[in-house]
């Protein structure tokens, strides 16, 4: 129940107030679209060089290598390259993904999901934006370093991350970016819990919610508690690189009593595995509600996949470990922690098994969001299976730092979140701009996004299994890794169409924003969520009158609907 009262704040009357300091959680929200597309750019870019860089070591890079590298004729320079994975993953995590599906699809779904006018603190929403903005800023000043950017990788573990590993700057101006966007992503998670528990419409319940709500109010609750610990990690990092402090300089101990490099490990980590949910829980709950939307029936057990992932979201707090069997960690420990990981695999089977639930014996509509919501459901499903193997002790002593570790995270991580980032932008089209992108053109960059994407990523776990080292350069090197180049090499040009293909998204998004004149109807998915039930874009104010909710958001094919129709909207009372 909604315990503020809501008012009508005034619309915008300049354009500043409107579109760069706006307090409206619509304008935020895309704001933090555009943020995220870019860096998604850039990201995506830099996958690209290491791509090539893997398959054609020593050739220079198509088109732009010659201006970017002109001193080694084009071609990726070792150093550069271990700069480009670092930077790349980071992005990715970090600049692409959050700000995508928790900062975009948060702050534009939230309010009006729950039938609510704005966020529950907008001054704090807009400060969070412009707080990341500068965090942005911080890290793409990092490259015109003169040693370069960070190149200790994306977890820049000391000693790589320490004076001796990293001496320039850019790894210092990495760590302080880090600090900086957990600071607007705690101040987010703050707001998006207040406005989930304070600001729901009247009669909606927490099981009336729609789960997308559920998936990233739980994403907030671990954002609040764990963000903390990574920004006092990272600030220990700065602290020992500027201030000359010994938190994480390896043989401190036998001298001061302090430092130990593995310890920055154990903090990281106690952040980094409850990220891979902060990262996938959006997604989860996007898919969870658009297989039920498309499928045109109710989300099978939809009270048991809310369950499901509020497990998952306290037992991801107990699993971190499992990224440190081979830190001479205790032999109980890890024990512990394998059994805690195995745990954690059946509410994930739980709500795995009710998406199939929900697609069984629909009569689903395969509109571009349901394909991509369709995809999300084949990766995860790989990338989950193949974590098992990661998650025990056995196994991961031969696997842990090869390419199958790379495989498994991007199936898991990159490919279900970038198909559940693109299913949500698909499907708020209308709502976030009131047009619809081009449904021909929207199944094409769908199919041929899976084909590369699994080419790339099930080609990582062929050579990871085949012994392939991670932040390896030249494959060509060594005797065993030049059987596997040519895998490499078909992996390399199965990320090529993949990056080709996300051209003819850029292309239907920016026509659909800038150039489509006809306007897309109120509600073209005819789903009864309270966003669908205002019109399309969205007004200043979201809603004249606060509605009153009746029912819950997957009510189709029901017997006793009062129309013709074969969904019930929230505010409709069930006959």
């Amino acid at each position: 129940m909604a315990f503020y009262e809501q008012h009508i704040h005034p619309k915008p009357t300049t354009f500043l107030s409107k579109y760069v300091f706006s307090y409206d959680h619509k304008v935020i929200g895309k704001q933090f679209l555009w943020y995220g597309i870019f860096f998604l750019l850039v990201g995506g870019l830099m996958a690209l060089m290491i791509r090539w860089t893997l398959a054609y070591p020593g050739q220079a890079f198509p088109v732009i290598g010659h201006f970017l590298f002109p001193e080694s004729g084009g071609a990726v320079p070792p150093d550069t390259y271990a700069m480009l994975f670092t930077m790349h993953g980071t992005i990715m995590i970090f600049y692409a993904i959050t700000p995508i599906l928790i900062g975009a699809f948060g702050n534009f779904c939230i309010p009006l999901m729950l039938g609510a006018r704005d966020m529950a603190f907008p001054l704090l929403n807009m400060l969070s934006f412009h707080i990341a903005a500068i965090s942005g800023l911080i890290l793409l000043g990092s490259l015109f370093t003169p040693l370069g950017a960070a190149a200790g990788g994306w977890t820049s573990y000391p000693t790589l991350s320490t004076l001796i590993g990293s001496p320039g700057v850019g790894q210092t101006l990495w760590s302080l970016a880090i600090f900086t966007l957990g600071v607007s992503s705690t101040m987010g998670a703050v707001n998006y819990i207040t406005t989930i528990i304070c600001l729901r419409a009247p009669g909606m319940g927490y099981f009336d919610m729609p789960l997308t709500i559920w998936g990233l109010g739980l994403t907030a609750v671990l954002n609040a508690i764990f963000l903390p610990v990574l920004g006092a990690g990272v600030l220990l990092l700065i602290f020992d690189r500027v201030f000359g402090t010994t938190f994480f300089l390896a043989g401190a101990a036998a001298t001061t009593g302090t430092g130990d490099p593995v310890l920055f490990q154990h903090v990281f980590w106690i952040f980094g595995h409850p990220e891979v949910y902060i990262l996938i829980l959006p997604a989860w709950g996007i898919v969870s509600d658009q297989l039920s939307f498309f499928a045109r029936k109710p989300a099978f057990g939809a009270k048991a996949t809310a369950l499901a992932m509020t497990s998952i979201t306290i037992l991801s707090t107990l699993v971190y470990g499992h990224h440190m069997f081979t830190t001479q960690m205790s032999p109980l420990l890890t024990q512990t922690f394998m059994t805690l990981t195995m745990t954690i695999s059946i509410p994930s089977a739980i709500f795995f098994a009710n998406w199939l639930g929900t697609l069984w014996k629909g009569s689903i509509r395969f509109h571009s969001p349901m394909l991509f919501s369709m995809g999300v459901v084949f990766v995860f499903g790989l990338g989950g299976l193949t974590g098992l193997y990661l998650g025990t002790v056995t196994t991961d002593l031969y696997l842990h730092d090869t390419y199958f570790v790379v495989g498994h995270f991007h199936y898991t991580m990159a490919a279900s979140v970038l198909l559940g980032g693109f299913a949500a932008t698909y499907f708020w089209m209308p709502k976030m701009f009131g047009t619809i992108m081009n449904e021909f053109w929207a199944k094409v960059h769908f199919w041929i996004t899976m084909m590369g994407l699994n080419g790339v990523f099930f080609g990582m776990m062929l050579v990871g299994y085949g012994g392939m080292h991670r932040r390896i350069y030249n494959p060509f090197i060594y005797e065993f890794t030049q059987k596997l180049i040519p895998i490499n090499t078909f992996t390399t040009w199965s990320a090529i169409v993949m990056g080709l293909a996300q051209i003819i998204f850029v292309i239907n998004f920016v026509h659909a924003v800038f150039f489509k004149k006809e306007k897309a109807s109120d509600n073209p998915w005819e789903v009864g969520t309270l966003e669908w039930t205002i019109p399309s874009p969205a007004p200043h104010y979201n809603f004249k009158e606060i509605p009153v909710v009746k029912c819950g958001p997957h009510e189709f094919g029901n017997p006793n609907l009062n129309s013709n129709k074969d969904f019930q909207y929230q505010t409709e009372e069930l006959a």
